[in-house]
């Protein structure tokens, strides 16, 4: 379990534009930079091209889901806006975007041929991106599940299905793109979307979702697999939330509540794909948990396949409470707030850190514990771990525009210097994860979007997008131009 770190000393947004020189001239030598999206909380373009419905279609459509009653059939429309974004990208002097293909786009029924349409959207952007010196790196799966594969995650066909799109957008694509992501935050997916039914599809299978957590992994190490054969140039890895665990006591009913989610939020995913098992569950739920200890060792092994890189996604640390939620405490994971409540609940609940400011989305600001997730990732894989980039660290806010679209967002700023900080601080010599490899930082997210089950009511873009208007317009907040600093700096 997690131990309490240093607070750590970070740049304050009251002296942005000094600190951002300082930040940027520490980063060491190829360090990469760079910011990102997904395709369904930014691409809108919800009936062009021939685009599939997606898991999350049917689910924002139901009453209740969402916060504001909002949904992504336009987003901030990057569909049709595209070379607009990739000039924000260019003129924030980005190594790096990270962006993901909708799956149902590009291959409507989740099976078969592949869409000339919706390749070529991603066509025109990674011409564009390399055309504007940014390093492509694509996430093959985030959230978007097509609609048309019947039980989504739930079936072993899902896997298979998924493996055969990587191996053909990695024969289409290969060439082009520098880091290809096979699965994002699959811990969310299974927690959030399986077991407790607070993210599409709406599943309420508690223990019985763990299917949907292996067939991920199968279908991650099918990817891998498929972009091999497909001889693409590119690195291949994945990103997880990972959070730091703590018992809410020292109670034994709190420690052994911790060990169970950490099983299931971190040790499921990590140690299947890098050490090919997985973990042992703690002795209350050995019953629950029995499938993990019933693994075909054939499908363990498909898993276990080397990758170049591993992603880490951090928000913010747990502690962990025994007992099931009330209405008023959050089951887990730890994401974004607002969503819906369910009576669905493990046999824990988190409990708040009431030392760390939040952010608008109820997040605990606490960069030190970014340093703890990179140290329990070199403690506990050693020279099994990969190179790690951090592929997602952003905090939301209901940002609100002056008269001319503008943001001045000082806490963002604050945020994200003092996360970044945290990192390198982390592995430097000396620090609580020396010894990892640390690749780069990607910042969540280069533009405000749908926030899942917040809808619209949180931002965490660099850019601000008018919602309200039917062109999107785009303005950069103040952090765009503090990372624009930073950047310009190295």
């Amino acid at each position: 379990m997690s131990t309490k770190p240093a607070r750590t000393n970070a740049p304050a947004a009251r002296a942005w534009p000094h600190r951002a020189r300082e930040l940027g001239a520490r980063l060491p030598d190829g360090f990469v930079i760079g910011t990102g999206t997904s395709a369904f909380q930014v691409e809108g373009g919800a009936r062009d091209g021939g685009r599939g419905e997606s898991s999350w279609d049917p689910f924002t459509a139901t009453a209740g889901r969402i916060v504001d009653g909002s949904n992504a059939s336009v987003a901030a429309d990057h569909f049709h806006k595209l070379d607009e974004d990739v000039t924000l990208l260019r003129e924030l002097g980005a190594d790096a975007y990270r962006f993901s293909f909708a799956w149902s786009r590009v291959q409507p029924d989740g099976r078969g041929a592949l869409s000339r349409t919706g390749l070529a959207f991603y066509d025109r952007l990674l011409d564009g991106l390399l055309a504007a010196g940014i390093s492509p790196m694509a996430t093959l799966f985030h959230w978007d599940t097509p609609q048309r594969l019947r039980g989504g995650w739930l079936g072993r066909d899902t896997a298979l299905r998924f493996g055969d799109y990587a191996h053909m957008l990695g024969e289409v694509f290969g060439d082009r793109i520098d880091s290809w992501v096979t699965l994002n935050d699959p811990a969310t997916v299974f927690l959030a979307g399986y077991a407790l039914g607070t993210d599409a599809p709406g599943e309420t299978r508690r223990f019985g979702a763990l299917p949907a957590a292996h067939h991920q992994l199968l279908g991650h190490g099918l990817a891998v697999q498929g972009l091999r054969a497909a001889d693409v140039r590119g690195g291949i890895g994945i990103a997880n939330l990972h959070t730091p665990v703590q018992a809410d006591s020292g109670r034994e009913a709190d420690e052994v509540a911790a060990a169970l989610f950490d099983v299931l939020h971190n040790r499921l995913f990590a140690d299947a794909v890098l050490l090919g098992r997985y973990p042992e569950p703690p002795e209350p739920y050995a019953l629950d948990l029995r499938m993990l200890l019933e693994t075909d060792p054939d499908d363990l092994s498909a898993i276990h396949q080397p990758l170049d890189f591993y992603g880490l996604n951090y928000l913010q640390p747990s502690r962990i409470k025994a007992g099931p939620a009330t209405p008023k405490t959050p089951a887990g994971p730890p994401k974004n707030l607002g969503k819906s409540e369910t009576t669905v609940s493990f046999p824990f609940h988190v409990t708040p850190f009431r030392e760390f400011a939040v952010t608008g989305a109820g997040a605990a600001i606490a960069p030190e514990y970014l340093g703890v997730a990179l140290g329990e990732l070199h403690t506990r894989y050693g020279d099994r771990l990969p190179p790690v980039y951090i592929t997602a660290s952003g905090a939301g806010f209901p940002d609100v525009a002056d008269r001319y679209g503008a943001v001045d967002d000082p806490a963002r700023i604050d945020y994200l210097a003092e996360h970044l900080t945290a990192a390198l601080d982390a592995v430097a010599p000396g620090g609580v994860a020396d010894g990892v490899d640390l690749r780069g930082y990607v910042v969540r997210s280069l533009l405000d979007g749908f926030e899942w089950t917040a809808g619209y009511t949180q931002r965490y873009g660099l850019v601000h997008v008018d919602f309200t208007a039917e062109n999107r317009k785009r303005t950069p907040k103040s952090s765009y131009r503090w990372l624009q600093q930073v950047l310009a700096a190295r």
